[in-house]
């Protein structure tokens, strides 16, 4: 079956990637959460729409390909709660004032503009409705691509004794990319749900999801992912905030 970074890559990419063992699938772990990764109205605009208007008003926004990846995170997200697995999200944590962004400033020539209100109805950082978290759901603030850097993520897992991510979200080649990474480092499990996550650009998505399925996580099809989820057992965490 073709895979949606196929196209992307040289015959000489392919060649390597057959000989080099690199790709291995790695399996799913026994004692999963659920991550999604910066899903907020600054990172998909407030309603679909195209990318290039999107970004007019917001910025960062990923247009109609962030809200198809809500709508798939929507699905993953109502088994999860039924397994009553850990379910983590990430969100940007800034000062009014933006002082904070630190090297996000040296990249972006639209870094001036507040993200905080970009609409009457809708704040930037605010999770989208399909997919807000419940009271007793983890919401990890952070400044920095990582949702584990200079957070508190790792221990709260440790706590639940998690094993495993089941990881959703944007953007691919950003702050997804980075948590993988870290998670890798700290021997956690990780499958990338494809159409769970999203970026801005095409390119990118597809070549750092290769990437990531190449050394660090599974990349796996939403009905795979809900099918595993659906299969494990009851009761698996019995810590679980109460809210």
């Amino acid at each position: 079956m073709a895979e949606i970074w196929d196209k992307f890559l040289t015959e000489r990419d392919k060649a390597v990637f057959a000989a080099s063992g690199y790709g291995k699938h790695g399996g799913y772990g026994e004692r999963p959460a659920l991550v999604i990764i910066d899903v907020n109205y600054d990172f998909v605009g407030e309603e679909p729409a195209p990318i290039l208007e999107s970004i007019k008003k917001w910025r960062n926004s990923s247009g109609e390909e962030g809200w198809a990846a809500v709508h798939q995170i929507a699905r993953l997200l109502a088994v999860a709660r039924k397994k009553q697995i850990p379910v983590f999200y990430s969100n940007i944590q800034r000062r009014p004032d933006n002082w904070d962004s630190g090297g996000w400033k040296w990249k972006n020539s639209r870094n001036s503009e507040q993200v905080t209100q970009r609409s009457p109805n809708r704040k930037g950082l605010e999770i989208p409705t399909e997919i807000a978290p419940l009271a007793n759901e983890f919401v990890i603030w952070k400044q920095r691509p990582s949702m584990f850097f200079g957070t508190t993520a790792i221990a709260h897992m440790l706590e639940l004794k998690v094993d495993s991510l089941l990881v959703c979200g944007g953007t691919t080649s950003g702050c997804v990319r980075a948590a993988v990474l870290d998670a890798f480092s700290y021997n956690l499990r990780c499958a990338v749900v494809e159409e769970g996550c999203f970026d801005r650009c095409e390119a990118s998505h597809a070549i750092n999801l290769c990437d990531m399925n190449a050394k660090y996580a599974d990349v796996v099809k939403m009905d795979n992912a809900i099918s595993y989820v659906e299969n494990l057992a009851d009761g698996l965490f019995q810590n679980l905030p109460t809210g």
